[in-house]
């Protein structure tokens, strides 16, 4: 049994590459087909098959390094998340459930640790006894050294910031890989002092080299138990007490060739010295070995050690006590020994720089816009509405706000139509009217109402399906935890909390919603007489409008003051041009809509993303430039609106001054002052009108979007649910295959894990299976529950001396906490 340990392979199944890049192309490309990159998809799958089969062979390393390069060119151009479910087991229980991510960097990733794990056993399968098989080995275990280091410090940081804080597997942190990296640091440089030592080296540099072999296994160890989260159990339960007595061992043999050089000097008190402390070390490193349960061949290396140093203790103490007289120092004042470092990580350049082993033309989906450009115009597409709605429809809402509430306050123009005309309508109340008439006016408004009840009922039922599913899945847990007492897994409260923390927002945001929502009916409740009058006939609507046709004035005898017409005249053509600028606000943001109907940065933004470096990993913040500048065109708008506020202001200031003199030059009248209040509340019940549509058409989109997010959320619920079921069949099955296995021991609890993993099939013996097979099927006679025992008739006198087993005992039933289960029912309560 070899004395070097190696890497064991991440195994991994087919996966649906092609299903999966159709769809994101059909859902994020406009005008792009998927059938235009059959050729792509096609070499991806081919590359993918080549790279993850085959046995230990060194042809395997350009079919793992090809298809890397092919990977970081397709991040290029896809996002990590494609909708491509990915898995890879464990790679020290491989016949476990694997572990899926939806992402490219994670498949990058567990890549490269399979590359670093074939150079890993290239290096143990060398013949260590001649020195080509040690110059092989220590290439090898240095190239393994070489992809971890770069696995660790230049793509785990992108899966990470890519994934949840808890999705990434253990094998794939950064205490792990590193503990691996400096394993393989350790036995590359175990390699060059086993090379040091057959050519007959000084002993000194023995030792050097010996010192920093024991130093790097030592810092495997050191990640090992350091890691937190704990990383321990990953590994079998020898490796790390391998590592501790290769550790022991290594001080052990370099003390041990530095007692030599020691003698050669005739320096006989430091000899003994370091021969007591390498027979400490060895004697550590030997218990360690006898109770971890490491491999023959390390115990007998640690053992010969141990009987060589105790030989020369015996003799250098027996040599010193009778002929040199030489004091021995204690360990602590030893000189340290300083240590040499041969072994190195080395990176292929192959992997650093991926291009040079592709070719320009043979990169797959070298013609599709890149996801970062993409991106960017998307970014530029959301910052455009963003722009829009706030700095020029927000501004002219405010502005019209504003001019409508000063207006509102003033009682204009209703003061003025009651002085102009003393009977009739004013022909701007006129045309409102018509405008609520000929939109349908209340009938609309129900209608809306209706339509917005509908939609928030709709919604409320998503939202209440969704937890009818987590309900029903909480009860089949609570039943099946009843039925299988042994049964570990997740309770469904854990499994689904951060379901339930999402309905949580999500109701409460229809609850303000459906606030909103009575607020609106209540304001339509108020106004919906004073609406309802403006869409009669123009007679009857005239009929209900106090008239003054003898005005104060005229019943005393004289006529209407000179300076009350005067006024009167300056406010009509102070209202004109507020008119007048409230039409160029609308203008305004109609040349605000035509322009940004056919802005369209596609072209610009490709055109920038095909000028930079092929193989450079596009990002949005590199098009800043582009959309800062495309954007900067929409400026002059806000200028414009700004300078139509300022002039805005500026009127009301002189509408108010203007107004105030109007009052006071005015009699008082009280039909005109009548009359001016039925105009004013009908001109007012207008504006009403118009909130209370755009209200109600705001409300409709809302629920509209609320909808479909909700549809998604019921769709994740019963995913979640369907994905439980499958594990508790699994589980269930496990159980029922175990009892059926042992039926005269009681069944013991069993986790998840291992359930679920005795239910997936035994890999292929096949070297081209080794590595990949196709996802995990049921096995066959799994419910084999009718199976016939050999037991003797029912009136047989063998029952009486027939030895029955045991029935296991079944741990109390588990039940949940009510306080802590939240369902749709407590809920709604």
């Amino acid at each position: 049994m070899p004395n070097q340990l190696s890497i064991p392979f991440k195994k991994t199944y087919v996966v649906p590459i092609r299903q999966a890049v159709r769809d994101y192309i059909l859902s994020h490309y406009i005008d792009t087909h998927p059938d235009a990159y059959r050729w792509d998809v096609s070499h991806w799958e081919k590359l993918r098959a080549a790279a993850t089969s085959g046995g230990v062979h060194i042809d395997r390393v350009s079919a793992l390094i090809s298809y890397h390069a092919q990977l970081v060119f397709i991040l290029t151009k896809l996002p990590p998340d494609i909708g491509l479910e990915i898995p890879y087991a464990p790679a020290f229980d491989s016949d476990s459930l694997p572990h899926s991510l939806k992402n490219l960097v994670y498949e990058r990733a567990s890549l490269l640790y399979n590359l670093a794990a074939l150079y890993s056993q290239l290096g143990s399968a060398e013949d260590r006894s001649t020195p080509q098989g040690l110059k092989q080995a220590i290439k090898f275990y240095q190239s393994a050294a070489g992809t971890l280091n770069y696995l660790n410090d230049s793509v785990l940081p992108q899966l990470h910031a890519s994934l949840a804080a808890d999705d990434p597997p253990i094998e794939l942190t950064e205490a792990f890989v590193k503990s691996l990296q400096f394993l393989m640091l350790a036995q590359a440089q175990e390699c060059v002092w086993q090379r040091a030592v057959m050519d007959n080296y000084k002993n000194g540099l023995i030792a050097k080299l010996a010192a920093k072999v024991g130093n790097f296994y030592a810092s495997a160890v050191k990640y090992i138990k350091d890691a937190s989260p704990s990383i321990k159990h990953t590994y079998p339960s020898y490796w790390v007490a391998h590592l501790e007595t290769k550790h022991f061992h290594f001080l052990a043999a370099a003390q041990y060739r530095k007692s030599l050089e020691d003698l050669e000097g005739h320096n006989y008190g430091h000899e003994v010295a370091r021969l007591i402390e390498a027979q400490t070390l060895a004697k550590k490193g030997y218990d360690v070995a006898r109770r971890g349960g490491v491999a023959p061949a390390v115990q007998q290396d640690i053992k010969s050690l141990l009987d060589i140093v105790h030989k020369n203790v015996t003799r250098a103490e027996r040599d010193n006590d009778l002929i040199y007289h030489k004091d021995v120092p204690p360990a602590s004042a030893l000189p340290a020994i300083s240590e040499v470092a041969m072994a190195q990580p080395v990176v292929e350049l192959s992997l650093q720089d991926p291009k040079t082993i592709v070719g320009r033309d043979a990169v797959i989906f070298g013609e599709l816009m890149g996801w970062g450009a993409r991106l960017a115009i998307d970014i530029y597409s959301e910052r455009r509405r963003d722009w829009i709605a706030e700095e020029v429809q927000a501004r002219q809402r405010g502005l019209n706000d504003a001019l409508s509430s000063t207006l509102d306050s003033l009682n204009l123009p209703a003061s003025l139509d009651a002085l102009d005309r003393p009977v009739g309508l004013p022909p701007s109340l006129i045309k409102k009217a018509e405008e609520v008439k000929v939109e349908g006016g209340p009938d609309r408004i129900e209608t809306y109402i209706r339509d917005v009840q509908a939609l928030a009922k709709h919604v409320a039922s998503l939202l209440d399906e969704a937890m009818d599913v987590l309900d029903q899945e909480v009860d089949e847990d609570e039943t099946l935890r009843e039925n299988r007492p042994g049964l570990e897994r997740l309770p469904s409260l854990e499994a689904n909390r951060e379901l339930i923390t999402k309905e949580q927002q999500y109701r409460k945001v229809l609850e303000q919603a459906q606030d909103s929502d009575s607020l609106v009916r209540k304001k339509w409740e108020e106004w919906e007489d004073s609406i309802t009058q403006l869409t009669w006939p123009e007679d009857e609507l005239e009929l209900s409008i106090p008239s003054s046709t003898v005005a104060y004035s005229q019943r005393a005898g004289t006529t209407i003051a000179d300076p009350t017409r005067a006024h009167a005249r300056a406010l009509r053509t102070l209202l004109e041009r507020l008119e007048d600028l409230s039409k160029s606000r609308v203008e305004i943001v109609a040349r605000v809509d035509r322009l940004a109907g056919s802005d369209d940065i596609t072209q610009r933004v490709s055109k920038a993303a095909t000028a930079m470096e092929q193989w450079v990993n596009v990002q949005p913040a590199m098009f800043e430039d582009i959309l800062d500048e495309e954007l900067s065109k929409y400026d002059k708008f806000r200028v414009q609106l700004e300078e139509n506020g300022e002039k805005q202001e500026e009127l009301l200031r002189s509408v108010k001054e203007r107004h105030a003199e109007f009052i006071r030059s005015r009699k008082e009248d009280a039909i005109v002052k009548e009359r001016e209040l039925a105009l004013q509340s009908l001109d007012l019940a207008y504006h009403k009108y118009k909130e209370i549509v755009r209200n109600l058409e705001e409300g409709q989109q809302f629920y509209n979007d609320f909808s479909a997010l909700l549809s998604d959320f019921r769709a994740a619920c019963k995913d979640y649910a369907a994905a439980r079921r499958e594990e508790a069949s699994l589980l269930t099955d496990a159980m029922d295959n175990l009892a059926l296995s042992n039926t005269t021991a009681p069944v013991a609890p069993v986790s998840t894990t291992d359930l679920a993993a005795s239910c997936l099939p035994e890999p292929s013996a096949s070297p081209a299976d080794e590595f990949v097979s196709e996802a995990p099927q049921e096995p066959a006679g799994k419910h084999d529950q009718n199976a016939v025992f050999d037991l003797p008739p029912p009136d047989s006198d063998e029952w009486e001396t027939l030895e029955l087993p045991p029935a296991p005992t079944a741990p109390p039933k588990p039940r949940p906490d009510p306080k802590k289960r939240v369902t749709r029912s407590a809920q709604r309560a």
